[in-house]
């Protein structure tokens, strides 16, 4: 892989093995591949979170290796390829807290760019326990609740932030 400004590009096509070159494309500079067509196009990958409450206290997990390592998030994962969103959503939350969710409505979607090196759009889910025990997993090395109005802890994300202040605004309206 090559660079063209501060991304990764191929150098030869991954479908025929061409060299590629660079060609303007919707506005930007794009590798193309002049024997098959192909254009590579640099696209961020799909995040998932769901969002537990009780009471006022979010579901919150400590991150067990970077990014955020030592810092806590609302617990999440990556959409694998064929998919589907909230299938991933429901996987996630289950090998990272122990507990199995049912999920409610979408409560955000937000671009990430906390990461330059691996952007994604991430997706929170309201999610509600049917079952599981609650135990870190996966990516966490331990799983709390703690209020909307604090939290007391360092969170990982700035995305998770915003996400817990838009809640924080709907707890004041609510009371």
């Amino acid at each position: 892989m090559v660079k063209l400004g501060e991304k990764p590009f191929y150098k030869y096509c991954p479908f025929c093995a061409s060299p590629l070159v660079v060609e303007e494309r919707g506005g930007r500079l794009r590798p193309v591949c002049k024997a098959c067509g192909f254009v590579q196009y640099l696209n961020p990958t799909v995040g998932v979170a769901v969002i537990v409450l009780d009471g006022d206290r979010i579901l919150l997990g400590k991150r067990a290796r970077e990014p955020g390592k030592g810092r806590w998030c609302i617990p999440c994962g990556h959409v694998e390829w064929g998919e589907d969103v909230r299938d991933a959503a429901v996987r996630e939350f289950e090998e990272e807290t122990g507990l199995k969710v049912e999920l409610e409505a979408v409560f955000d979607v937000l671009s990430n760019f906390h990461n330059p090196e691996h952007l994604t759009v991430g997706v929170w889910f309201m999610g509600r326990v049917v079952g599981g025990k609650l135990s870190a997993g996966d990516d966490l090395s331990d799983v709390g609740f703690f209020s909307v109005f604090g939290p007391e802890v360092e969170l990982a994300f700035p995305t998770d932030e915003m996400v817990i202040g838009k809640l924080r605004k709907l707890f004041k309206k609510r009371f």
